[in-house]
């Protein structure tokens, strides 16, 4: 089976290209890099410079690589731009789908979040709805998922993975990641919020895993939601950081998402079931 990447050289792509290998399928993986083909060739993928929200780029990659399925994980985050990041997964879809339904690829998996979820003061499922009417900057993010997440859907056999807050190797919450930094700058504010993390490897694992799950949505979270003092006094030991500036006060939103769907109907586990696993696991 031929499996196409988008996003291939985010913290996902690059993690999820060698797994997919090693699974014996054939990767071709598209970067907006061009100094970043070599090392999607070294993981062993087909690679592709193309920028999602070009219609023509995508189409011509598809075109040649002639995918059988696609695994959707482009976003727009290393400027931290969530105006540039919901464009990329309303248009940057919009073209993905279009380009998937020309070749009538039968299965797409996409990247979505679990922290879109309306207010509530339970743990969010998949049955709970997003966020709509949520305002200002937040109603940017939920526009820019249900877009994307509507489009996924015209494709009949499809998958979204809502993951939750990553951390791991590479991620902001690595050692040398954005939050990271922030902490260690003590610039770092705190709600008391509940959250609900996941490990970059089983966020892969899941997405490996999926290429054989019934369609549907799933939360791909750990199994201890958390609020954020909690998490937060641990994190700053684990780092020798300064301690956070706490805000005792929660955001209506902030109420983590449970994992049991895809526990319970695909029988997924998890390397790291809870956060205090996994900080700082190279």
């Amino acid at each position: 089976m031929k499996i196409f990447v988008t996003g291939a050289t985010g913290v996902i792509g690059t993690n999820l290209i060698p797994a997919l290998i090693e699974k014996g399928y054939e990767v071709g993986g598209m970067t907006t890099s061009k100094e970043k083909v070599a090392s999607l060739q070294s993981l062993g993928a087909t690679a592709y410079v193309g920028n999602v929200l070009e219609k023509a780029q995508v189409q011509a990659a598809f075109q040649d690589f002639q995918p059988d399925f696609v695994i959707h994980q482009v976003t727009a985050l290393s400027n931290g731009s969530i105006l540039e990041n919901a464009k990329v997964r309303s248009i940057g879809t919009r073209h993905v789908i279009d380009a998937v339904k020309e070749l009538n690829v039968k299965r797409v998996i996409a990247q979505s979040i679990a922290w879109a979820y309306e207010p509530g003061e339970t743990i969010a499922t998949e049955e709970d709805p997003l966020d709509i009417h949520s305002t200002d900057k937040r109603r940017i993010t939920i526009d820019g998922i249900i877009a994307l997440e509507n489009t996924i859907q015209e494709i009949p056999n499809s998958v979204i993975l809502r993951y939750g807050t990553l951390y791991g190797p590479g991620t902001w919450y690595g050692k040398d990641g954005i939050i990271a930094k922030q902490f260690m700058k003590g610039e770092m504010n705190v709600t008391n919020g509940v959250l609900s993390f996941i490990h970059v490897k089983d966020a892969v694992n899941a997405t490996v895993q999926a290429i054989g799950w019934k369609e549907g949505i799933y939360n791909i979270v750990d199994d201890t939601p958390v609020k954020g003092n909690d998490w937060a006094s641990c994190y700053v030991k684990q780092l020798h950081a300064p301690n956070p500036n706490y805000l005792h006060r929660k955001l209506p939103w902030e109420r983590g998402a449970s994992n049991q769907k895809a526990k319970r109907i695909q029988g997924w586990k998890l390397q790291y079931p809870s956060w205090r696993d996994g900080f700082f696991v190279e």
